[in-house]
């Protein structure tokens, strides 16, 4: 027996450290954590697809700046504010049942009762010249729509960012992390081309009227038996699995002395004097400005092909399925980068796929005009459908090395840290640094069509907005240069 534990923990080589460095007596807990980021991460998809779908169908793609500025921000603000009280009042356990159970609540609400009376609840506001209070009325008037947006950016924030990932940073040792990270996104991102798939073809009975969406019941009720799957796995884990010492031993994992529960205000002074916290807020505000920039004008672009909820959902569910196929391939080369090449070659890789692929869709819309007779001639194609395409892989790739890399390299970056930073430094930088980064895109665009070139059209602007990705890029660049010198530094300190 011991001989074969001792085998188990000899270092995999060959193809099988590449493929699936997971030794076979961590299974009963590499597994169970798999599964339960892909019920998150299936979820998380399903819910991007039915918000873009509701809102960019109902109140045009120019709104979602609005709803990341004035609707998302400050609910992720307000957010943080309950999860650090109800952190300081709550077992870890118990405060993961309560944000799951809230979310739960939320979409039966929605399932049941503001969905299919929307148009009762909704409000048609007098047509206003002045176009941004226009703008910002008409979330207002649909706010059943917008609080589905809302409520399906929090799910992403705080499930997939914090509450699974500090989960896995508690539990999981660093050199566990190398092979753990990058295989749970392996496993869990096959919830993207199942949930694409569902998207696509869920169409449901059509509604009781023209503006109904029949298979709205069917998406939520999916997502609601997911909830109480990701609860079961995290109660089986708890009690099940990690009291075996095999799998979880504290001494190994946490090397610093436990803190004292700070206040929310001492927390934040805490959590914003910390250089190394403030590269890892730098990155997460990069990534989201910088997909923002790029996916709004995108969807203004997919919406002129997919005019109906039906027909965008579908859409969204090719570009699901098609993120989960190239992210599985990613993870196997992201894994492998993780495990031979240093911390910063892993980290740099997202922000210079960004800074091709982006600049190569902006280039398509900015010489559209040259592009036309071009693409003319070739016949059978337009050039909305070819800058779609573009759109298209863009987002591919860039989610593709977001979910391999970007995410495991920023997550192994919180293992060093003590208790205080580890949680609600965690919580600030990814419940508020994530929608900063949303939110600052959104703001960008928001002046660009509200108060610098009121009226324009979103595509008006690509130039300007395509120079203002570069000068967020190289941000990206500078911060991942800092934070790669601060972990190098404090993993020197652990490993001494």
């Amino acid at each position: 027996m011991g001989d074969d534990k001792k085998t188990e923990k000899t270092e995999l080589t060959g193809l099988r450290s590449m493929i699936w460095p997971i030794h076979g007596f961590e299974l009963k807990k590499f597994l169970p954590m798999a599964i339960m980021m892909m019920c998150i991460l299936f979820n998380y998809s399903i819910l991007r697809g039915m918000k873009d779908s509701l809102v960019v169908t109902s109140m045009g793609a120019e709104t979602i700046p609005t709803l990341k500025l004035w609707f998302v921000l400050p609910s992720a603000v307000l957010f943080m504010i309950i999860y650090s009280k109800i952190s300081n009042m709550f077992s870890k356990d118990s405060v993961f049942y309560i944000v799951v159970a809230f979310f739960v609540g939320y979409f039966l609400l929605f399932a049941t009762l503001l969905y299919p009376y929307h148009q009762h609840l909704h409000t048609d506001f007098p047509n206003i010249t002045i176009k941004y209070i226009s703008r910002l009325l008409k979330p207002v008037g649909c706010w059943t729509f917008s609080s589905f947006y809302v409520m399906a950016e929090l799910w992403g924030s705080s499930m997939v960012s914090l509450m699974f990932w500090r989960f896995a940073n508690d539990v999981t040792s660093l050199k566990e992390s190398k092979r753990f990270y990058s295989m749970f996104g392996f496993v869990a991102n096959g919830a993207l081309i199942i949930s694409g798939t569902f998207l696509k073809e869920v169409k449901g009975g059509g509604g009781s009227g023209a503006d109904q969406w029949g298979a709205l019941p069917y998406l939520i009720g999916t997502v609601i038996v997911s909830c109480f799957v990701i609860i079961g796995l995290y109660y089986w884990l708890n009690n099940c699995v990690l009291k075996d010492p095999r799998y979880y031993n504290p001494d190994e994992i946490k090397k610093t002395k436990k803190k004292e529960k700070l206040s929310l205000g001492d927390s934040m002074k805490y959590i914003f004097r910390s250089p190394y916290l403030g590269y890892i807020v730098l990155l997460v505000v990069c990534y989201g400005v910088s997909i923002n920039l790029v996916e709004v004008m995108w969807k203004d672009q997919a919406k002129l092909l997919y005019p109906t909820k039906n027909e965008f959902n579908a859409f969204m569910g090719g570009l699901q399925i098609y993120t989960g196929i190239a992210t599985i391939l990613f993870m196997l080369i992201g894994a492998n980068i993780l495990r031979k090449c240093s911390w910063f070659v892993g980290a740099m890789i997202t922000p210079i796929t960004f800074f091709v692929t982006g600049l190569i869709f902006f280039a398509f819309i900015i010489f559209r005009p040259q592009l036309e007779p071009i693409v003319a001639s070739i016949g059978g194609i337009t050039v909305l459908g070819v800058i779609n395409s573009v759109g298209l892989i863009q987002n591919v790739l860039a989610k593709g090395v977001k979910y391999s890399l970007f995410d495991p390299t920023k997550e192994m970056s919180y293992i060093p840290l003590d208790d205080e930073l580890k949680s609600k430094g965690k919580a600030a930088v990814d419940v508020i640094g994530s929608r900063a980064g949303k939110s600052g895109g959104a703001l960008i665009q928001f002046v660009l069509l509200n108060v610098i070139f009121v009226g324009s059209a979103l595509v008006e602007l690509s130039s300007i907005i395509a120079v203002i990705f570069s000068v967020i890029l190289l941000l990206w660049f500078v911060a991942v240069r800092g934070l790669n010198k601060k972990f190098l530094e404090i993993t020197a300190d652990h490993a001494s």
